[in-house]
């Protein structure tokens, strides 16, 4: 098992001020150095976004995933043999690490990086079910005007297109010890860390061309979910879809467009995979490719802005 988890996903666009301000309205914080802005989640050190200015475009730069030091020997053996390539640190990047393309062209960085701290267990969500009565004698909401801003409290996972989905599994998961968690025939798929993983920290979807079409954040409940997207909404970001909820990683979703047309994701209540030994993947139906339930699809939502 090389690859731990996810750190970081960085974007090249023309200019960071849309970006900065489309995260930051979305909760997040933003360190802004020249033309490049780290965004990252209150109190965290690490950026979960890089924003890196004066591209022509928007499109995806790396990705990062925090991995196991102990295994890079077998990474660097593992990548030429299935299809990818050792490359030289990008300019201005990071040099630690392995650095290496997929068989699509993909920049990912493998990085020797400690885990987040864990998340302090905020209030439960209870819910009064028939015949199971959780909650008696105080009302569930808060009045709107005593409610805090929602903010993200981590970067859970990342959507990334593929031009062979099926191709990236297997490149994922012989050359970077992740595992299949499920897909939906060869339209999509979602990758996690062998032990103590949220049931995906990296997806793929089927298009022309690599690209980036989501980074997801969790929030603390449901009702964060819903009003996460509201609020983000509220300050003029217009393309949403949700509330709804997935049927692959039964998470709850609001996406809201960013200036790109890519997406941002808040999330709630993912499945977990603490020991991959132990989990069986499904190949879905078409149908439970995108949702279980929610509101009708944008027509751009699968759309990659980066192969146009």
């Amino acid at each position: 098992m090389a690859v731990l988890g996810l750190h970081t996903v960085a974007l090249s666009v023309p200019d960071i001020v849309p970006g900065v301000k489309f995260y930051t309205d979305a909760g997040l914080e933003a360190t802004v150095d020249g033309k490049v802005a780290r965004v990252a989640c209150r109190g965290q050190r690490r950026a979960c976004i890089t924003l890196i200015g004066g591209a022509m475009r928007k499109q995806l730069h790396h990705v990062v995933l925090r991995a196991d030091a102990n295994r890079f020997d077998e990474v660097r053996r593992a990548v030429p043999a299935n299809g990818g390539e050792l490359i030289e640190t990008p300019a201005g990047c990071v040099s630690s690490g392995i650095w290496l393309r997929d068989p699509h062209g993909m920049r990912i960085h493998l990085l020797d990086a400690p885990a987040d701290e864990a998340l302090a267990a905020g209030p439960t969500f209870e819910i009064n079910a028939p015949g199971r009565v959780v909650r008696s004698n105080r009302s569930a909401m808060l009045a709107k005007s005593r409610q805090e801003e929602v903010k993200p409290l981590r970067l859970g996972h990342v959507l990334l297109f593929s031009p062979d989905v099926l191709r990236s599994v297997a490149f994922f998961s012989e050359a970077l010890g992740m595992g299949l968690a499920d897909r939906a025939q060869d339209v999509v798929a979602f990758m996690c860390a062998r032990r103590e993983s949220d049931h995906h920290v990296v997806a793929f979807a089927k298009s022309a061309a690599i690209g980036f079409h989501h980074a997801s954040f969790q929030v603390a409940t449901p009702d964060d979910v819903g009003r996460g997207g509201r609020q983000l909404m509220q300050k003029g970001h217009e393309g949403n879809w949700g509330f709804g909820r997935h049927t692959i990683g039964s998470n709850f979703f609001h996406y809201i467009q960013d200036p790109w047309g890519s997406w941002f994701e808040y999330y709630s209540d993912i499945d977990y995979i603490s020991d991959y030994a132990q989990w069986v993947p499904t190949n879905y139906g078409l149908e439970d490719s995108l949702e279980n339930w929610g509101p009708a699809l944008p027509h751009d939502f699968v759309h990659n802005y980066e192969a146009d």
